[in-house]
């Protein structure tokens, strides 16, 4: 994996959802979901895979049980990795951009079925208006919509899969997959719209992509306590000290949080390996303590309650 650049990881930094004082939830970054073994019968560029996330981030966010990364976060990280569209299913991948995400669990997936109940589907262009969505092939065959996807739940660390949920949602009623009441205006011949919009919920394939989205999320939920409990170790430096007064550089991001305390360390000596300069050992004296009282996502604010004379630069750890 490539080496993350100090710009990137300011960004992640800053774009962070910020975890409130006592905030347990674990943190998750869901990969858009991998359609591959699907037929592009819809025409374009429309990415299904990327609706089907989006939709599933809003309904998690809504529930409540996880923290999820904003969608900004992990972009910025997936175009600094080169990161390609066919990786979406792998789980070492993203279990390396979970980490550098600092994230407890990874969400990706895979979409089996998108279409007809029966996989068979009819291909066709139409130049006439459809249902106010620009595409420039529809299925031709009427029936009910039905769509399958799957999702993972991948340990950061091990690569390992700690929970699977499942959603198969099939429309109520029968029809043309994309024509539906919520049509506006819009002719045939684009090929990519917004899976979240009430134009789409309002069609027969949008009617079971949503049931089987609410379908993988309360699996999800469910497995949230499968989620291992790993304590972040958190390793900073005094960025600012005056009187009790004790600002570094690592926040919420890092796992440090309001009530933690934190060793103050000076280093006293630096051993280096004789042949290759390289360090390894630095002996250090404890200063004092610290206790958090406020966290952002990239710096911290705390209190000295034991020990004196902290410095900029002193090492902070826990």
């Amino acid at each position: 994996m490539k080496k993350i650049s100090i710009t990137l990881i300011v960004f992640i930094l800053t774009c962070s959802v910020m975890m409130g004082q006592g905030d347990q939830r674990k943190r998750i970054a869901i990969l858009d979901f991998d359609f591959s073994s699907i037929e592009n019968w819809w025409g374009g560029h429309w990415d299904i895979g990327k609706g089907v996330s989006d939709i599933l981030v809003n309904d998690l966010v809504n529930d409540g049980t996880y923290r999820v990364v904003e969608r900004r976060a992990l972009d910025a990280v997936l175009a600094e990795q080169n990161f390609s569209n066919s990786d979406r299913a792998n789980p070492s991948t993203a279990a390396a951009i979970g980490q550098v995400l600092g994230v407890d669990a990874i969400i990706l997936g895979s979409i089996t079925q998108f279409g007809t109940e029966d996989k068979s589907l009819g291909i066709g262009g139409f130049g006439r208006r459809l249902g106010g969505f620009g595409v420039g092939k529809v299925g031709t065959k009427e029936g009910k919509a039905k769509v399958v996807i799957n999702a993972r739940i991948i340990d950061i660390n091990t690569s390992e899969i700690l929970g699977v949920a499942e959603g198969e949602g099939e429309s109520k009623r029968s029809g043309l997959l994309l024509a539906g009441a919520g049509g506006g205006g819009g002719g045939a011949g684009g090929g990519s719209f917004d899976m979240g919009s009430s134009n789409f919920r309002d069609t027969i394939l949008g009617e079971a992509t949503n049931a089987a989205v609410e379908q993988v999320a309360t699996g999800l939920t469910e497995a949230n306590s499968r989620i291992p409990v790993v304590e972040k170790q958190v390793k900073g430096l005094v960025a600012f000290a005056q009187d009790s007064l004790v600002i570094i550089n690592v926040g919420s991001s890092h796992g440090v949080a309001p009530g933690m305390e934190l060793s103050v360390e000076r280093v006293t000596q630096t051993i280096k390996d004789p042949a290759t300069g390289n360090v390894l050992r630095e002996m250090t004296e404890k200063v004092g303590t610290i206790k958090v009282t406020k966290a952002d996502a990239g710096s911290s604010e705390a209190t000295l309650i034991s020990g004196s004379g902290v410095q900029v630069g002193d090492m902070v750890k826990n």
